[in-house]
């Protein structure tokens, strides 16, 4: 199952965002061909996004068709919104134009994978790789090496072509695959990290907890997966 919204936008409905975040930083950002511009990048991604998703869905029937098992519980598509791409184009300190999101950027189209084991992790990410117009630019494994936060997931940036009436264009994509557990693990601190109306030491006791609490899940997964492997 996927979730995911609407991402088609029009020319006037990114440019009424692209005023009126300018107009509450006081900068103006992007403006006239510029804003074409980011709406055909747009849906470049939106495209990207759709290539890569149909390819898991496809890779989940089959793996059901085969082992009688559906590897993927669900799945959660985005696509980074115009103050979130501002803000980390500021971070990185990068000149606020299209050209740094093409080249810069390998987070604008996302997907969210979210799997029922750990190996069930690993068969997906495997397996998706594995696709002939699939490039895998980046991994980083949270399972084997989780955040000091207690953070786990599997990140991969990869790369697929999405056909335009100009010709194929490689696109990046940002999947995280990770498990149930995690992923309502990294829902909860991803709520206390941007919960401001609680004083400092509650913070750091919930923190410490939750880190506590990753550290009980990991090995709960482990004797669950044991047993779902046992069950054949």
């Amino acid at each position: 199952m996927i979730l995911e919204h609407d991402f088609t936008l029009t020319v006037p409905q990114i440019r009424a965002s692209i005023e009126r975040i300018s107009a509450v930083l006081g900068t103006t950002y992007f403006s006239g061909d510029e804003i074409i511009r980011y709406a055909e990048l747009m849906q470049v991604y939106s495209g990207a996004m759709r290539e890569v998703s149909t390819k898991l869905e496809n890779l989940d029937e089959e793996f059901h068709v085969r082992n009688f098992h559906n590897p993927i519980h669900h799945m959660e598509c985005r696509l980074k919104s115009i103050e979130s791409t501002i803000d980390k184009l500021k971070r990185k300190h990068l000149p606020i134009n299209c050209d740094s999101i093409e080249y810069e950027l390998t987070d604008i189209a996302g997907i969210r994978v979210i799997c029922n084991y750990i190996d069930d992790v690993y068969n997906v990410a495997q397996t998706l790789a594995a696709q002939s117009d699939i490039t895998v630019l980046r991994t980083k494994d949270y399972i084997a090496k989780p955040k000091p936060n207690g953070y786990r997931s599997l990140h991969l940036i990869v790369q697929v072509p999405v056909f335009l009436s100009t010709g194929p264009r490689l696109t990046a994509v940002e999947v995280q695959l990770r498990t149930i557990a995690m992923d309502y693990w990294a829902s909860l601190e991803h709520r206390l990290r941007y919960k401001n109306d609680i004083d400092e030491s509650r913070k750091l006791a919930h923190a410490q907890e939750l880190l506590d609490c990753a550290h009980d899940l990991a090995d709960i997964e482990q004797r669950m997966q044991h047993i779902h492997q046992d069950l054949g």
